[in-house]
């Protein structure tokens, strides 16, 4: 594992609105030196009028590799990428944005392969559940095509922004056979419940769901890393459900993002 920087050094962006909470610099930056590569991921607190002129300097930068995206960028960086994956695409936002020789940027989307991993590591086999899921932001949206693309038995999406709600049951409905459906706050028939928004991170958020209403055969799930246990997921315990807390989605989610920055260097 490599311990010494230098000028050397490749740096790897992580930008978000706030930024403060997020684990990726260290976590991301021990799995790529300990694979072999000299990279540092550097936390970078931009605001959303700034995110153009960011990428904008940042593709003037040799040394920059790339730029990993955290709320609320996932969707604008995706359309300041020259080019990005089928699935980004689709999904309409990216996570990760590498930086080619010519300084134009590739995006891709690995947060929903992400949580189905962490699903499965966790004991929770997504395949033939009826799901869930609250959020349709960028990461709600990427577990949704993720979902799908498991085999879940139904898909409902629940978001206090009808239209942003309503824009992903479209792209689902023509990304997949599957008819998804707009859900509630009312978790009683599912026995996949996934919070992907960030709901849960300070003490005076409401629930993103009923709680008291949790069936104990529901696995519930959460994206929020800090509190580890959000008060969803202490509820849901109380209740009997298993559950997952956002870093089992982070640790792999962090395995997809060093990939796709060795893949570059590869």
């Amino acid at each position: 594992m490599l311990d010494t920087y230098s000028g050397a050094t490749r740096i790897i962006f992580i930008v978000g609105d706030p930024i403060a909470q997020v684990k990726a610099p260290a976590f991301a930056t021990r799995t790529l030196r300990a694979r072999g590569a000299d990279a540092v991921v550097v936390p970078a607190h931009v605001r959303p009028a700034d995110l153009a002129a960011f990428m904008d300097v940042a593709a003037r930068m040799p040394n920059v590799d790339g730029v990993i995206a955290t709320v609320p960028h996932k969707f604008a960086i995706a359309r300041l990428c020259h080019a990005t994956s089928a699935r980004a695409a689709s999904i309409g936002a990216v996570n990760i944005v590498r930086r080619d020789a010519q300084g134009r940027w590739f995006g891709d989307m690995c947060d929903g392969q992400g949580y189905v991993t962490a699903l499965r590591k966790a004991g929770c086999e997504p395949a033939g559940r009826r799901a869930l899921l609250v959020g349709a932001g960028g990461a709600g949206s990427a577990i949704a095509h993720a979902l799908v693309d498991a085999g879940v038995n139904a898909l409902s999406v629940h978001d206090i922004d009808a239209a942003r709600r309503d824009a992903l049951l479209g792209k689902l409905a023509t990304y997949s056979a599957l008819q998804p459906r707009a859900g509630s706050g009312d978790p009683r028939g599912f026995d996949l419940v996934i919070n992907a928004t960030p709901m849960g991170m300070s003490p005076s958020d409401t629930l993103p769901v009923d709680a008291a209403l949790l069936e104990p055969s529901a696995f519930v799930g959460d994206v929020v890393t800090v509190p580890e246990v959000t008060p969803l997921l202490a509820i849901a315990r109380e209740r009997g459900c298993p559950t997952m807390t956002g870093m089992g989605m982070f640790e792999a989610v962090r395995d997809g993002i060093v990939d796709f920055y060795l893949e570059q260097a590869t």
